[in-house]
């Protein structure tokens, strides 16, 4: 399963992995928001997301209140939207995939934007391995490890 943060910058990085993975022979699950899947529809079309044999698109809420359907969100919004609302619909959503009369694989491991947090709580829960993706660029990267160094 592939879950990316609620952004362009990390929700493109993170298909792009995830492609690369199916590309490999794994099953995957592209977990998007509903807000940003179906900004995705609008920008590519419905054939960007119907999927193919062992690649699926699956939606959980944000909690974000919808006043018009194609703006980015503030981020410190979406940041506390996202820790409040998401973990109940994720696990909900993995206990849905996971179910046998599904008829499709289960999922074996998380892969998740480390801004999506609330992911590793479902992974430990469920006793499934968790990756982590950081989708940013090298400098922030290095300012971020640096970050203690410079502040002090």
């Amino acid at each position: 399963m592939c879950l990316p943060a609620a952004a362009q910058g990390h929700i493109i990085p993170m298909l792009d992995v995830a492609k690369m993975l199916h590309a490999r022979g794994f099953h995957v699950t592209f977990v998007n928001t509903e807000y940003n899947h179906a900004r995705l529809v609008r920008a590519r079309g419905a054939a960007a997301v119907a999927g193919v044999p062992g690649f699926r698109f699956a939606t959980i809420p944000d909690g974000m209140s919808r006043s018009d359907n194609n703006v980015t969100h503030d981020v410190p919004s979406i940041c506390k939207a996202i820790t409040e609302v998401c973990l109940g619909p994720f696990l909900r959503l993995l206990a849905e995939l996971n179910d046998p009369a599904m008829g499709h694989p289960p999922v074996t491991c998380i892969l998740s934007d480390v801004v999506m947090d609330f992911s590793m709580e479902a992974a430990r829960e469920l006793g499934l391995p968790y990756v982590q993706l950081w989708a940013t660029s090298a400098v922030s990267f290095v300012a971020l490890r640096h970050f203690r160094l410079l502040f002090d």
